[in-house]
Formats: C-alpha cells, structure tokens, sequence
C-alpha cells in the first residue's frame, strides 16, 4: 500500500490524487494532511486573509432539503426578508467596515425577481466592491443578467456528489440540474464557488472523496466545506455524529493540496462545533473567512443549523475578533477583493 507520506509528497509536487489516495488522507489522523495543506496555502495564497461580509437577506425557502432549517416545511421558523434597499444599505455597512466583497446569501424566494436582484446588484457595485451571489438554482438567463449587472462570483453548494443520497436529501430536487447550473455559471465566466456537507446520515468516505474530485473536475475557484449540524425542526434532527468536524477538515485540507490556488472559507459551522474551529481550518489550508454583517435578530432567524455563533454580536466587535485572531497566527486582512489568482 501507498504511504500517507507518499501519498502526501505526489499530491504537494503534483496536486492530483486518485480516490484511492484520497480516501486514505481521508482515514488519517489529519495531522501530516492538515501540514500539508498549511504549506500548499502559504506557497500558493501567501499569509493574507480575504474577509468577506455576509448579508442573509431572506430565511424564506421554496426548497424541502432534508438537513436545512430554512426548508418550507418548517413551521416554526420565524421568516423574514430584507427590502431591495436595506440590502444595499447594508452592503454600505459592509464597506464601510473595509469589506471588499459581499456576499449575498439567501433561501430560494422567488420575491427576488430578475429586475430586484439585478437593481441590488447594480447599486452595490457602484461601491467599488465584489459581489458574491448565494441564491440557489436560476436559468443561465438568470445568471447572465446578474453577471450583467457586475455580480462577480456565484456560490453554489453541491452538498454531495452521491446522486443516491443528493436525492434522498433533495425531495423534489434534480442531481443533473444542480451540475447544469454550476457549468452554466463558469461558461458565463462567474468565479464559481461550491462545496460539500460532512456526516450526512449515509454518506461515505469514498463519496467525500468523489466530492473532492469533482471540485478538481469542474476547476472551481471557491470550496466550502462544513460539517453536518442536525437542527431540530428538520427529519435529520437526531443524526448528530461527533467525527463531522475532523472529517470535514481533513476534506477541506485535501481540497487544498489538489487545487491550491483557490479560496477555501473557515466556515462558522466548524467554530460552532469546536471554539477554534476557524483558527484550526486557517491552519489547515483555508484562507477566507466570511463574517456576518446583518444585526442580531436576522442572524439569529437565519437558521440553518442551530447555536450559530456570534449572534448577539455587533458587526462591528465581530469584524475586529476575526481580524484578532487572524494576526494571532501571524496573518493579516487583505486589503484588495480576493479573486483567485490562478498560478497553475
């Protein structure tokens, strides 16, 4: 059998590992993989830290994922959606904290029509910013006007490239149409962010390890890569499973070795779990970290997983703890708006 540090040394020389090496980076411990990727991050990113402000808009959701809080069947969330307007106002708030990229995130809500987004989007460029969209599943007609109107990047998660399980957790959802929106968006020419949830009930080290090949396949610019966290008011809400948190980083710190010029977000959900979650990805290959600007009560209704961190604080406080942290660890904030710099 392969060595783990031979496996290790092909994927620093080479960044390109079949599924059988992967999946024993996988089975590791994590430690000599997260190193790894530590070292491919600081010779292909350097030690800059691209801070990006994350605006919820909208918790209302057309969809019935099986793990997500916002899903239509949840009665019992509290919904709320911002106005065109206090969507810009807040992506002011957003520079105005020294933000070089928004990132607009949402539930499906049909409100948002092509003309709303395009208006939000148009107005917020004039800010001199970049704009990330997170809004699910459009036609590439849709996507093209909002590319149009100057949005930059597209965020969309493919939660797991297991058609079996995509479909168990996606009722009324299509495996072949999430895939169709993702090369629609990079024949567009967005920078196209997807990714990956950890510990779904049924799913394997080897279709994680199809997971990171697929990202290689499509070439995306961004992964984000969390672990699973029940919520309660969902049918997955007892499916809890400890080893979410070093399964997920040992994929993120994977994806890092076979794409290493890519961002890779510290995402909340590892600090919801483990404190240092995020200190611990930024050591292990990640290099973006996306703090939430909206106020308390919308952070506190966008629900997708419960015990979110950083609920009761001001956007503000919260921007300057990351950046703490970050120059913790000897690194800084980047002062320009973060666009892959493909190397290789």
């Amino acid at each position: 059998m392969t060595s783990l540090n031979n496996i290790l040394e092909k994927a620093e020389q080479t960044h390109t590992l079949d599924k059988d090496e992967l999946i024993i980076l996988l089975n590791s411990d994590g430690k000599a993989l997260c190193e790894s990727a530590n070292k491919i991050r600081q010779k292909y990113i350097g030690d800059e830290v691209h801070l990006r402000g994350l605006i919820e808009f909208s918790n209302i959701c057309k969809c019935s994922c099986k793990y997500c809080g916002l899903r239509s069947p949840n009665q019992k969330a509290d919904r709320y959606r911002l106005e065109p307007d206090e969507i810009i106002e807040y992506a002011k708030k957003g520079v105005s904290l020294g933000y070089k990229t928004v990132v607009l995130q949402s539930g499906e809500d049909t409100y948002f029509s092509v003309d709303k987004m395009c208006y939000i989007i148009s107005e917020i460029k004039k800010n001199d910013i970049a704009v990330t969209l997170s809004i699910g599943e459009k036609t590439k007609e849709e996507y093209k006007a909002y590319k149009k109107s100057g949005a930059d990047r597209y965020l969309l998660r493919i939660e797991t490239t297991d058609k079996e399980l995509y479909k168990k957790m996606h009722p009324n959802m299509s495996y072949e149409n999430r895939v169709e929106c993702l090369y629609n968006l990079k024949d567009i020419g967005y920078e196209v962010g997807t990714g990956c949830l950890v510990g779904l009930p049924e799913q394997t080290i080897d279709s994680i390890a199809e997971d990171i090949l697929f990202f290689k396949d499509i070439n995306a610019d961004m992964i984000g890569i969390g672990p699973f966290i029940p919520h309660p008011e969902t049918p997955l809400k007892s499916e809890l499973n400890p080893q979410n948190f070093d399964i997920a980083l040992k994929a993120m710190a994977a994806t890092r070795l076979l794409l290493p010029d890519i961002n890779i977000p510290a995402t909340t959900a590892m600090e919801t779990i483990n404190p240092m979650g995020r200190i611990i990805a930024l050591n292990s290959g990640a290099n973006v970290v996306m703090p939430n600007i909206l106020d308390s009560d919308y952070k506190k209704k966008y629900e997708i997983y419960p015990n979110k961190i950083c609920l009761n604080e001001h956007s503000g406080k919260c921007r300057n703890c990351i950046e703490a942290k970050i120059k913790s660890i000897g690194r800084f904030v980047s002062e320009n708006k973060g666009f892959r710099k493909h190397i290789i």
